[in-house]
Protein backbone atom coordinates (compact mmCIF):
# COMPACT_ATOMS: atom_id res chain seq x y z
CA UNK A 1 0.00 0.00 0.00
CA UNK A 2 1.30 2.94 -0.88
CA UNK A 3 2.16 6.51 1.91
CA UNK A 4 -0.80 8.50 2.27
CA UNK A 5 0.75 11.95 0.43
CA UNK A 6 0.16 15.31 1.60
CA UNK A 7 -1.21 18.09 -0.33
CA UNK A 8 -2.89 20.64 2.13
CA UNK A 9 0.45 22.48 3.13
CA UNK A 10 -1.71 26.04 3.16
CA UNK A 11 -3.16 24.28 6.67
CA UNK A 12 0.49 23.66 7.89
CA UNK A 13 3.40 22.70 5.76
CA UNK A 14 6.17 20.14 7.05
CA UNK A 15 8.82 21.53 9.10
CA UNK A 16 12.32 21.58 7.80
CA UNK A 17 14.97 19.09 9.06
CA UNK A 18 17.25 22.45 10.02
CA UNK A 19 14.18 24.18 11.63
CA UNK A 20 13.33 20.80 13.76
CA UNK A 21 16.93 20.76 14.59
CA UNK A 22 16.81 24.48 16.29
CA UNK A 23 13.55 23.56 18.23
CA UNK A 24 15.48 20.48 19.15
CA UNK A 25 18.77 22.25 20.39
CA UNK A 26 17.08 25.07 22.09
CA UNK A 27 14.18 23.51 23.87
CA UNK A 28 16.72 21.17 25.54
CA UNK A 29 18.48 24.78 26.94
CA UNK A 30 17.95 26.15 30.52
CA UNK A 31 16.78 30.01 30.90
CA UNK A 32 14.29 32.26 30.97
CA UNK A 33 15.25 34.67 27.96
CA UNK A 34 14.56 37.55 30.11
CA UNK A 35 16.95 36.33 32.76
CA UNK A 36 20.14 38.93 32.55
CA UNK A 37 22.45 35.93 33.64
CA UNK A 38 24.22 33.62 31.11
CA UNK A 39 21.49 30.80 31.08
CA UNK A 40 19.02 33.36 30.35
CA UNK A 41 21.22 35.27 27.74
CA UNK A 42 22.17 32.26 25.90
CA UNK A 43 18.27 31.50 25.28
CA UNK A 44 17.99 35.26 24.22
CA UNK A 45 20.59 35.17 21.94
CA UNK A 46 18.62 32.78 19.40
CA UNK A 47 15.51 34.94 19.60
CA UNK A 48 17.16 37.84 18.57
CA UNK A 49 18.93 36.02 15.72
CA UNK A 50 15.36 34.77 14.66
CA UNK A 51 14.21 37.99 14.81
CA UNK A 52 16.40 39.32 12.64
CA UNK A 53 16.38 36.68 10.43
CA UNK A 54 12.42 37.56 10.29
CA UNK A 55 12.97 41.24 9.47
CA UNK A 56 15.56 39.85 6.75
CA UNK A 57 12.59 38.16 5.27
CA UNK A 58 10.05 41.23 4.54
CA UNK A 59 12.92 43.64 4.73
CA UNK A 60 11.88 45.67 7.83
CA UNK A 61 14.10 46.67 11.18
CA UNK A 62 14.93 43.58 14.21
CA UNK A 63 13.41 45.93 16.14
CA UNK A 64 10.00 46.17 14.22
CA UNK A 65 9.39 42.61 14.92
CA UNK A 66 6.91 41.28 17.56
CA UNK A 67 6.92 37.78 18.47
CA UNK A 68 3.54 35.96 19.06
CA UNK A 69 2.23 32.55 19.47
CA UNK A 70 0.68 32.74 15.93
CA UNK A 71 -0.39 34.43 13.08
CA UNK A 72 -4.03 34.05 14.22
CA UNK A 73 -2.87 36.30 17.36
CA UNK A 74 -0.65 38.63 15.34
CA UNK A 75 -4.15 39.56 13.51
CA UNK A 76 -5.80 40.14 16.24
CA UNK A 77 -2.78 42.54 17.88
CA UNK A 78 -2.98 44.41 15.02
CA UNK A 79 -6.77 45.55 14.58
CA UNK A 80 -7.16 45.70 18.37
CA UNK A 81 -4.07 47.36 19.26
CA UNK A 82 -4.01 49.91 17.15
CA UNK A 83 -7.19 51.67 18.80
CA UNK A 84 -8.49 52.45 15.88
CA UNK A 85 -12.31 53.35 15.65
CA UNK A 86 -12.94 52.22 12.02
CA UNK A 87 -11.82 49.07 10.61
CA UNK A 88 -12.19 47.84 6.98
CA UNK A 89 -11.24 44.51 6.01
CA UNK A 90 -11.68 42.20 3.04
CA UNK A 91 -14.81 40.01 2.51
CA UNK A 92 -12.48 37.13 1.49
CA UNK A 93 -10.08 37.59 5.05
CA UNK A 94 -8.94 34.74 7.25
CA UNK A 95 -11.54 34.44 9.81
CA UNK A 96 -8.69 35.53 12.22
CA UNK A 97 -9.15 39.16 10.55
CA UNK A 98 -12.90 39.35 10.42
CA UNK A 99 -13.46 38.50 13.90
CA UNK A 100 -10.98 39.76 15.04
CA UNK A 101 -12.78 42.59 16.94
CA UNK A 102 -16.52 44.10 16.77
CA UNK A 103 -17.85 46.24 14.13
CA UNK A 104 -15.07 45.38 11.22
CA UNK A 105 -16.83 47.05 8.13
CA UNK A 106 -16.24 44.30 4.69
CA UNK A 107 -14.87 45.77 1.29
CA UNK A 108 -16.33 43.94 -1.00
CA UNK A 109 -14.61 41.66 -3.59
CA UNK A 110 -15.20 41.07 -7.60
CA UNK A 111 -15.49 37.50 -8.92
CA UNK A 112 -12.00 36.64 -8.47
CA UNK A 113 -12.00 37.41 -5.27
CA UNK A 114 -9.90 40.76 -5.45
CA UNK A 115 -10.81 44.20 -3.60
CA UNK A 116 -13.10 46.54 -5.04
CA UNK A 117 -10.65 49.89 -4.39
CA UNK A 118 -13.59 52.13 -5.82
CA UNK A 119 -15.38 50.70 -3.03
CA UNK A 120 -12.49 50.89 -0.37
CA UNK A 121 -12.49 54.49 -1.27
CA UNK A 122 -16.09 55.61 -0.59
CA UNK A 123 -16.21 54.05 1.90
CA UNK A 124 -13.20 55.32 3.54
CA UNK A 125 -14.73 58.57 2.80
CA UNK A 126 -17.68 58.22 4.46
CA UNK A 127 -16.29 59.47 7.99
CA UNK A 128 -13.32 61.18 9.76
CA UNK A 129 -12.45 58.85 12.37
CA UNK A 130 -8.93 57.17 12.50
CA UNK A 131 -9.00 54.01 10.10
CA UNK A 132 -7.47 50.70 9.86
CA UNK A 133 -7.39 48.71 6.35
CA UNK A 134 -6.51 45.11 6.45
CA UNK A 135 -6.50 43.12 3.53
CA UNK A 136 -4.51 39.82 2.68
CA UNK A 137 -1.43 39.40 1.12
CA UNK A 138 -2.73 35.98 -0.60
CA UNK A 139 -5.72 34.19 0.31
CA UNK A 140 -5.31 30.93 1.99
CA UNK A 141 -8.55 29.43 -0.04
CA UNK A 142 -7.73 30.64 -3.99
CA UNK A 143 -4.28 31.84 -3.48
CA UNK A 144 -5.46 35.03 -5.49
CA UNK A 145 -3.18 37.84 -4.79
CA UNK A 146 -4.28 41.20 -4.06
CA UNK A 147 -2.91 44.75 -4.89
CA UNK A 148 -1.49 45.63 -1.98
CA UNK A 149 0.21 48.61 -3.02
CA UNK A 150 -2.78 50.20 -5.02
CA UNK A 151 -4.89 49.59 -1.75
CA UNK A 152 -2.16 51.17 0.39
CA UNK A 153 -2.07 53.83 -1.87
CA UNK A 154 -5.48 54.60 -1.27
CA UNK A 155 -5.86 53.47 2.43
CA UNK A 156 -2.71 56.48 3.28
CA UNK A 157 -4.74 59.48 1.23
CA UNK A 158 -7.06 59.05 4.28
CA UNK A 159 -4.62 58.95 6.53
CA UNK A 160 -5.34 55.40 7.36
CA UNK A 161 -3.41 52.65 8.52
CA UNK A 162 -2.99 49.79 6.43
CA UNK A 163 -2.23 45.84 7.62
CA UNK A 164 -1.71 42.89 5.78
CA UNK A 165 -1.77 39.83 6.76
CA UNK A 166 1.12 37.72 4.95
CA UNK A 167 1.01 34.58 6.67
CA UNK A 168 0.41 32.73 3.05
CA UNK A 169 2.39 34.78 1.36
CA UNK A 170 5.31 34.51 3.08
CA UNK A 171 8.13 31.89 1.55
CA UNK A 172 6.01 31.96 -2.01
CA UNK A 173 6.28 35.42 -2.94
CA UNK A 174 8.86 38.29 -2.14
CA UNK A 175 7.52 40.61 0.07
CA UNK A 176 9.05 44.08 0.97
CA UNK A 177 6.76 45.94 4.15
CA UNK A 178 8.02 49.12 2.93
CA UNK A 179 7.73 48.41 -1.12
CA UNK A 180 4.15 47.52 -0.41
CA UNK A 181 3.37 51.02 1.58
CA UNK A 182 1.62 48.94 4.75
CA UNK A 183 2.48 49.78 8.14
CA UNK A 184 1.86 46.03 10.18
CA UNK A 185 2.35 42.45 8.28
CA UNK A 186 1.59 39.27 10.24
CA UNK A 187 3.70 35.87 9.83
CA UNK A 188 3.20 32.52 10.74
CA UNK A 189 5.80 29.64 11.46
CA UNK A 190 4.23 26.62 10.27
CA UNK A 191 3.09 28.33 7.33
CA UNK A 192 6.49 28.37 5.62
CA UNK A 193 8.76 25.37 7.47
CA UNK A 194 8.65 26.27 10.74
CA UNK A 195 7.54 24.57 13.95
CA UNK A 196 3.82 25.34 15.00
CA UNK A 197 3.58 27.99 18.31
CA UNK A 198 5.18 31.27 16.61
CA UNK A 199 4.34 33.69 14.76
CA UNK A 200 5.17 37.45 14.41
CA UNK A 201 3.73 40.77 13.67
CA UNK A 202 6.03 43.54 11.88
CA UNK A 203 4.93 46.77 12.82
CA UNK A 204 6.84 49.71 11.35
CA UNK A 205 8.13 52.35 14.26
CA UNK A 206 5.55 55.28 13.19
CA UNK A 207 2.50 53.53 14.72
CA UNK A 208 1.21 53.61 17.95
CA UNK A 209 0.85 49.92 18.82
CA UNK A 210 -0.93 48.64 22.49
CA UNK A 211 -0.50 45.12 23.81
CA UNK A 212 -3.75 42.76 23.96
CA UNK A 213 -1.68 40.46 26.51
CA UNK A 214 -0.79 42.28 29.40
CA UNK A 215 2.36 41.08 32.05
CA UNK A 216 5.90 40.96 32.20
CA UNK A 217 6.86 43.97 29.58
CA UNK A 218 8.18 41.11 27.19
CA UNK A 219 8.80 41.78 23.37
CA UNK A 220 8.75 45.76 24.25
CA UNK A 221 5.73 45.62 26.41
CA UNK A 222 3.45 44.65 22.85
CA UNK A 223 2.92 41.49 23.81
CA UNK A 224 3.44 39.89 28.06
CA UNK A 225 4.56 36.33 28.49
CA UNK A 226 7.76 34.65 28.47
CA UNK A 227 8.81 33.81 24.55
CA UNK A 228 8.36 30.20 23.35
CA UNK A 229 12.34 30.11 22.60
CA UNK A 230 11.97 26.90 21.26
CA UNK A 231 9.48 27.68 18.20
CA UNK A 232 11.39 31.27 17.72
CA UNK A 233 14.32 29.56 17.02
CA UNK A 234 12.90 27.30 14.43
CA UNK A 235 10.84 30.29 13.03
CA UNK A 236 13.89 31.94 12.44
CA UNK A 237 16.07 29.56 10.48
CA UNK A 238 12.69 28.52 8.33
CA UNK A 239 12.59 32.32 7.58
CA UNK A 240 16.06 32.16 6.25
CA UNK A 241 15.02 29.61 3.77
CA UNK A 242 11.38 31.16 3.05
CA UNK A 243 13.43 33.91 1.81
CA UNK A 244 14.72 32.48 -1.04
CA UNK A 245 11.45 31.28 -2.48
CA UNK A 246 11.98 32.14 -6.28
CA UNK A 247 13.10 28.83 -7.24
CA UNK A 248 10.91 27.14 -5.21
CA UNK A 249 7.60 29.26 -6.89
CA UNK A 250 9.03 28.41 -10.22
CA UNK A 251 9.46 24.65 -8.99
CA UNK A 252 5.74 24.65 -7.87
CA UNK A 253 4.48 26.91 -10.83
CA UNK A 254 5.01 23.67 -12.88
CA UNK A 255 3.37 21.37 -10.68
CA UNK A 256 0.51 22.98 -10.68
CA UNK A 257 0.18 23.75 -14.04
CA UNK A 258 0.40 19.80 -14.79
CA UNK A 259 -2.52 19.22 -11.72
CA UNK A 260 -4.80 21.87 -13.36
CA UNK A 261 -4.25 20.42 -17.04
CA UNK A 262 -4.67 17.19 -15.88
CA UNK A 263 -8.04 17.90 -13.61
CA UNK A 264 -9.20 19.79 -16.76
CA UNK A 265 -8.70 16.53 -19.18
CA UNK A 266 -10.52 14.36 -16.37
CA UNK A 267 -13.61 16.71 -16.05
CA UNK A 268 -13.80 19.62 -18.39
CA UNK A 269 -16.76 21.53 -16.37
CA UNK A 270 -14.30 21.89 -13.41
CA UNK A 271 -14.00 25.49 -12.19
CA UNK A 272 -10.45 26.41 -11.00
CA UNK A 273 -10.94 29.67 -8.69
CA UNK A 274 -9.02 32.72 -9.60
CA UNK A 275 -7.31 31.40 -12.28
CA UNK A 276 -7.60 34.17 -14.37
CA UNK A 277 -5.59 36.83 -11.89
CA UNK A 278 -2.23 36.56 -10.11
CA UNK A 279 -2.47 33.86 -8.05
CA UNK A 280 0.40 31.37 -5.60
CA UNK A 281 2.07 29.25 -7.82
CA UNK A 282 1.18 26.81 -5.03
CA UNK A 283 -2.60 26.70 -4.64
CA UNK A 284 -5.56 25.28 -6.82
CA UNK A 285 -8.94 25.85 -5.62
CA UNK A 286 -10.69 23.51 -8.02
CA UNK A 287 -14.46 22.23 -8.19
CA UNK A 288 -16.19 18.51 -8.77
CA UNK A 289 -19.86 19.64 -9.67
CA UNK A 290 -22.64 18.30 -8.18
CA UNK A 291 -20.13 16.38 -5.65
CA UNK A 292 -19.80 17.97 -2.60
CA UNK A 293 -16.87 19.46 -0.59
CA UNK A 294 -17.00 17.00 2.27
CA UNK A 295 -17.10 13.83 0.05
CA UNK A 296 -13.95 14.50 -1.95
CA UNK A 297 -12.09 15.22 1.29
CA UNK A 298 -13.34 12.16 3.15
CA UNK A 299 -12.59 10.44 -0.46
CA UNK A 300 -9.29 11.52 -1.23
CA UNK A 301 -8.49 10.82 2.32
CA UNK A 302 -9.52 7.14 1.99
CA UNK A 303 -7.35 6.98 -1.08
CA UNK A 304 -4.22 8.55 0.98
CA UNK A 305 -4.43 12.23 -0.54
CA UNK A 306 -4.93 14.66 1.75
CA UNK A 307 -6.49 18.01 1.04
CA UNK A 308 -9.19 20.07 2.41
CA UNK A 309 -11.83 22.54 1.78
CA UNK A 310 -10.98 25.37 2.25
CA UNK A 311 -9.28 27.13 5.45
CA UNK A 312 -8.37 24.50 8.44
CA UNK A 313 -9.45 26.54 11.28
CA UNK A 314 -12.62 25.24 12.51
CA UNK A 315 -12.13 22.25 14.31
CA UNK A 316 -12.80 19.92 11.19
CA UNK A 317 -15.70 21.60 10.11
CA UNK A 318 -16.22 21.24 6.60
CA UNK A 319 -18.84 23.56 5.12
CA UNK A 320 -19.00 26.50 2.28
CA UNK A 321 -16.63 28.85 2.17
CA UNK A 322 -17.12 32.65 2.61
CA UNK A 323 -14.53 33.03 0.52
CA UNK A 324 -16.27 31.62 -2.39
CA UNK A 325 -19.35 33.02 -1.27
CA UNK A 326 -18.16 36.51 -1.51
CA UNK A 327 -17.14 36.00 -4.78
CA UNK A 328 -20.93 35.40 -5.52
CA UNK A 329 -20.06 31.77 -7.05
CA UNK A 330 -23.22 30.43 -6.03
CA UNK A 331 -23.85 27.16 -5.61
CA UNK A 332 -19.69 25.62 -6.99
CA UNK A 333 -18.80 27.30 -3.85
CA UNK A 334 -20.04 23.59 -2.04
CA UNK A 335 -18.61 21.74 -4.40
CA UNK A 336 -14.94 22.84 -4.27
CA UNK A 337 -11.59 21.81 -2.48
CA UNK A 338 -7.93 23.20 -1.92
CA UNK A 339 -4.79 21.68 -3.43
CA UNK A 340 -1.98 23.80 -1.45
CA UNK A 341 1.45 22.28 -2.28
CA UNK A 342 4.94 22.69 -0.95
CA UNK A 343 8.35 22.22 -0.25
CA UNK A 344 7.88 17.98 -0.16
CA UNK A 345 5.52 17.99 -2.84
CA UNK A 346 6.83 15.80 -5.90
CA UNK A 347 5.65 14.71 -9.73
CA UNK A 348 4.40 11.70 -7.91
CA UNK A 349 2.06 13.37 -5.43
CA UNK A 350 0.36 15.27 -8.84
CA UNK A 351 0.09 11.75 -10.01
CA UNK A 352 -1.81 10.27 -6.80
CA UNK A 353 -3.61 12.91 -6.65
CA UNK A 354 -5.36 12.71 -9.94
CA UNK A 355 -5.31 9.53 -9.80
CA UNK A 356 -7.80 9.35 -6.91
CA UNK A 357 -9.75 12.19 -8.15
CA UNK A 358 -10.36 10.79 -11.24
CA UNK A 359 -11.65 7.51 -9.66
CA UNK A 360 -13.60 9.50 -7.71
CA UNK A 361 -15.34 11.47 -10.41
CA UNK A 362 -15.86 8.16 -12.46
CA UNK A 363 -17.36 6.65 -9.61
CA UNK A 364 -19.90 9.59 -9.60
CA UNK A 365 -20.95 8.40 -13.28
CA UNK A 366 -21.58 5.21 -12.72
CA UNK A 367 -22.71 4.72 -8.57
CA UNK A 368 -23.15 0.84 -8.89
Amino acid sequence: MNEPIYLDHNATTPIRPEALEAVTRVVAMLGNPSSVHQFGRDVRRHIEDAREALAALVHAEPADVIFTSCGTEANNLALQGVGRDRVFVSAVEHVSVLEAREGVIQIPVDENGIVDCTALEALLAEGTAPALVSVMFANNETGVLQPIEDIAAIAKQHDALVHCDAVQGAGKVPININALGVDMVSLSSHKIGGPQGAGALIVQDTVGLGAIIHGGGQERRHRGGTENAASIAGFGVAAQYAANCKDEAARLGDLQQDLEVRARAVLSETQIFGEAVARLTNTTCLTMPNVSSETQVMALDLAGVAVSAGAACSSGKVGASHVLEAMGVGEAAGDAIRVSLGWTTTTDDIERFISAWSALFQRTLDPA
